[in-house]
């Protein structure tokens, strides 16, 4: 437990954080990856190149501290979070590694505003903060071994079978290399895969969403191709998943995890809105209520660009065609000539209020929303103009958690 002298020290530093805050967690990652270059094998760089991770841990940092009297009520972050450390393979002896260098890295950025009070306090606090996260994660990783047909660390895989969605998404399906049982997972959430590339010093960890529902003998991951773009590099796993592996290929998957989940006790109907392949996780459940919720209406709304670049389709049209409980509609932003002759979607241009009036048939839903950050801001706004709650409203971000 924390003292009210510290816990008053804390709270005094949230204005500083919200004007520092990235700036510390910046000069912590220099910081870190120079003493600890290891642990360059479990972050993802191209996370830290577009600055999405250090304002993330800005969030997370200045949080703690605003509500270091009711550590409570972020623990459904610090769960989500756990679910991420988990399955990335952070462990109990890389936390005294942050926060010595979290604090040096407070201590750089506000100079002598850093007292010695205020490193103690913060100290402190930190130490309690680790411990949360530990004992959390310490039941996520026994839980992930014990399950039948779970396991610790990561397994070998082997690609069953490649197939390529559309332009630029590619599904792997995935069995187990030593031929056991897999473990099941919830509708939503992600596995890790652990890739070692020809020429890179590094390993690199990436977490894609399962596609595909579970009980399957098999997890399916759908991979979209990230090509250079300003302001943000190529995709080095998932470019080199695209050219380079093929069926047969072995890859290395941690157990899954994610709280970004279906809600099974639901009732309700169920709405699910996505943009590019923010679909994917998406699609897990969608096959999921449609199995086992037959009288549940559900409603699947999709956003890209054109027909060439939206993968799985025909999958989710072929569920409509055989569940009447489903409504699926199309939203191109720069349909082809041939989307346009084929009437391959339902609006052009992008989801707007009115429209999206039309397609709910009550605000009173379950609304699961994935894809791009502006795509999930956007999808928010409107859901709120819809008369929908707050708590209706769940959200995946893919990578860091950024603010809607």
């Amino acid at each position: 437990m924390l003292s009210p002298k510290t816990i008053e020290i804390i709270k005094s530093t949230v204005p500083v954080l919200e004007v520092h805050g990235t700036a510390i967690t910046k000069r912590f990652y220099q910081m870190l990856f120079t003493k600890h270059p290891e642990l360059l094998n479990i972050f993802n760089h191209a996370n830290q190149k577009q600055g999405r991770q250090q304002h993330a841990l800005a969030n997370a940092v200045y949080a703690a501290a605003k509500h270091i009297d009711q550590l409570e009520t972020i623990l459904p972050v610090v769960k989500q979070i756990g679910h991420k450390h988990r399955s990335l393979g952070i462990l109990p002896e890389h936390y005294p590694i942050v926060g010595e260098n979290l604090l040096a890295a407070i201590k750089d950025v506000l100079g002598n505003a850093a007292t010695d009070e205020i490193l103690q306090a913060w100290a402190e606090a930190y130490g309690v903060i680790a411990d949360a996260f530990i004992s959390v994660e310490a039941e996520m990783y026994e839980k992930a071994e014990r399950q039948q047909g779970g396991w610790a660390g990561f397994r070998a895989f082997r690609v069953a079978k490649k197939e390529q969605e559309s332009d630029v998404i590619t599904s792997f399906y995935l069995v187990p290399q030593d031929g056991n049982a897999i473990a099941a997972y919830e509708p939503g959430q992600y596995v890790s895969v652990k890739m070692e590339i020809p020429g890179e010093k590094n390993v690199h960890i990436r977490q894609y969403s399962l596609s595909d529902s579970p009980g399957k003998p098999y997890y399916r991951i759908s991979v979209k191709r990230v090509d250079e773009e300003e302001g943000r590099p190529a995709g080095k796993v998932s470019n080199y998943l695209h050219e380079q592996i093929q069926a047969d290929d072995v890859l290395w998957l941690s157990a899954p995890a994610g709280d970004f989940v279906l809600d099974s006790e639901e009732t309700r109907p169920i709405v699910f809105l996505s943009g590019g392949v923010g679909q994917t996780p998406l699609i897990s459940m969608l096959q999921t209520v449609v199995e086992r919720q037959p009288n549940r209406p559900a409603t699947f709304i999709h956003a890209a660009q054109n027909s060439q670049v939206h993968a799985l389709k025909s999958q989710v049209e072929e569920l409509a065609d055989k569940h009447r409980q489903l409504s699926v509609y199309w939203c191109y932003s720069q349909p082809t000539e041939r989307d346009v002759e084929s009437k391959a979607y339902h609006k052009a241009g992008h989801i707007e209020l009115p429209w999206l009036k039309e397609m709910l048939a009550t605000p009173n839903a379950s609304f699961y929303v994935c894809g791009p950050v502006d795509f999930m801001r956007a999808m928010n706004t409107l859901l709120k103009q819809c008369g929908v709650a707050d708590s209706d409203i769940h959200v995946e971000f893919f990578g860091p958690a950024a603010s809607l």
